[in-house]
């Protein structure tokens, strides 16, 4: 596949994830069927699965290759990075959840083991191939699958933390999307053709066997890839030498709804985890079982917070668009052992290091930072939006939200706490308030506000309907740039640089980011 359309098919699954988020209490469009710390009380955790968890997996490989893996966002020439791709089936019994009692805001959800239904689903790995490169740590991607594919978006933005972390990364089909895929998300809305029929239609003598019982499962065959990570299942080992020794899901926009709801009614019951990274999620959560789109799940409340008691660490990484657009400050709550929230300001759920092509090619060489950071390279991207993309490279931030997430389920030291994005209102009527440049106040403050050549925002915006989620970028006219900085770019430089390294300091960046935005503000002239 080439990598524009790779490109766009990414784009399109992030875009109409969080265009059904705006107008739904599900954080989704869903399936289509349906280094400054504080020290936390929470001891560092490890694989916990409890020992009388009956459903063991069945694990295997393809028989036939077909057309290859399928999956977008694995198509980075791994072996640059001492990693190598596989793929694995998983089947079993998988057991559908059901509701006791009523779900309240506070997410203390409580469900019960109900009917069960045999599935067979699969899980791609991207893992370390030398094992003493690896840092015992899997990071377990629920896959989002409201374009109709599977995609990675967190491992998009995140691969090259990852990599040279020597972590492994698995994408999990979880949902029924993946394997079968459905009618009403055959039609993108943005002029992009979707493959109907999922993994099964599109490759069927790689995937003909794959079957999914529909969503009210989704959550175990998640609890059961897990448990074929981390070697319990029978069969094949899917991480082979590796030693695995913690479990960190994570999830964004329509898989950030799915988490939420994991993380307050199944992962009491299941253990499986050691940790969450939920990304860019709405106020709301997704239901137990399938959603008809456009219309709300009368069980699930509009506005859902992440239980209090919950025994592992859960890391909530949020952009305007998902405050204000998303309504996710309704759903906000208290930083505490267990919890922890990042506002990023001036960021937007999409932005130019996905919709502008430079995450398809990031090898971390810093050229992407560089295309980022100059204003004269603001564009619509990929999908020619009418508005320069947003330019607030939230992958910086997202590596080192990674990094800290880590260490936390490791050594129990919890991630840095920030203030959160001064907004006004709520519902609807949710506003980032915004100081004299345009520029959000408040919230977790990276370089690129801090000392800005531009106004970054994460609103809904940009045209046509499908660049929404990309927020927008205005460049700063030649008279601001001489009022912020009267020497041009050698004040711009020097400026830059003591932030960056007070965001390092901070926790907000790691050091790869932030040479290589050092070395990407050198490059820029003004005047």
């Amino acid at each position: 596949m080439r990598v524009r359309s790779v490109a766009v098919l990414v784009v399109v699954c992030a875009l109409v994830a969080m265009l059904g988020t705006a107008c739904s209490s599900d954080n989704s469009d869903d399936d289509a069927t349906d280094a400054a710390s504080t020290s936390s009380e929470a001891a560092p955790s490890t694989t916990q699965q409890p020992e009388e968890f009956a459903r063991q997996p069945v694990v295997s490989t393809p028989t036939a290759e077909g057309q290859g893996i399928q999956a977008l966002a694995t198509w980075y020439e791994f072996e640059t990075f001492g990693y190598v791709k596989e793929e694995f089936f998983v089947e079993g019994e998988a057991v559908g959840y059901e509701q006791v009692g009523e779900f309240e805001s506070d997410g203390e959800w409580s469900v019960e083991e109900g009917e069960t239904a045999p599935f067979k689903s699969r899980v791609v790995v991207i893992r370390p191939i030398d094992p003493s490169d690896f840092s015992g740590t899997v990071f377990v991607e629920w896959f989002n699958v409201t374009g109709g594919v599977d995609a990675g978006p967190t491992f998009i933005a995140g691969h090259n933390q990852m990599f040279r972390s020597g972590a492994a990364w698995v994408g999990v089909t979880a949902q029924a999307v993946g394997v079968t895929g459905s009618d009403v998300t055959v039609q993108s809305g943005g002029g992009v053709d979707i493959p109907e029929g999922g993994l099964v239609g599109s490759d069927p003598e790689r995937y003909g066997a794959l079957s999914h019982p529909g969503d009210l499962f989704a959550y175990d065959i998640f609890t059961q890839a897990g448990v074929a990570v981390r070697g319990d299942g029978t069969g094949v080992d899917p991480l082979g030498a590796l030693s695995v020794e913690r479990l960190i899901a994570m999830g964004e926009s329509q898989s950030a709804g799915r988490l939420t709801t994991y993380v307050n009614a199944v992962h009491p019951l299941a253990g499986v985890y050691d940790g969450f990274l939920i990304y860019s999620r709405g106020a709301g959560a997704a239901p137990l079982g399938e959603r008809v789109p456009d219309v709300d799940d009368p069980t699930i409340p509009d506005v859902a917070r992440i239980r209090t008691d919950i025994d592992v660490p859960v890391f909530t990484f949020e952009t305007e668009y998902d405050l204000h657009v998303s309504g996710y400050a309704d759903a906000r709550q208290p930083d505490s052992d267990n919890f922890r929230l990042w506002e990023i300001a001036g960021t937007s759920h999409q932005d130019s290091y996905s919709a502008g092509g430079y995450a398809l090619t990031d090898l971390g060489d810093g050229a992407a930072e560089a295309a980022i950071l100059d204003p004269a390279q603001a564009n619509g991207g990929l999908l020619s939006c009418t508005q320069a993309l947003n330019a607030g490279a939230m992958h910086a931030p997202l590596a080192a939200a990674l990094s800290h997430l880590e260490t936390w389920v490791r050594d129990g030291i919890a991630p840095p706490e920030f203030p959160r994005v001064e907004t006004t209102g709520e519902g609807e009527a949710i506003e980032i308030v915004r100081d004299e440049l345009g520029i959000a106040r408040g919230g977790v403050r990276t370089p690129i506000v801090e000392v800005p050549l531009a106004a970054n925002a994460g609103d809904a915006t940009n045209t046509p309907d499908f660049c929404r989620v990309f927020g927008h970028t205005e460049p700063f006219d030649a008279a601001t740039l001489a009022e912020l900085y009267p020497n041009g770019s050698a004040d711009y430089v020097e400026a830059f640089e003591v932030s960056v390294d007070e965001a390092v300091e901070a926790g907000i960046w790691l050091e790869p980011e932030a040479d290589n935005f050092k070395a990407a503000a050198r490059l820029i002239s003004f005047g």
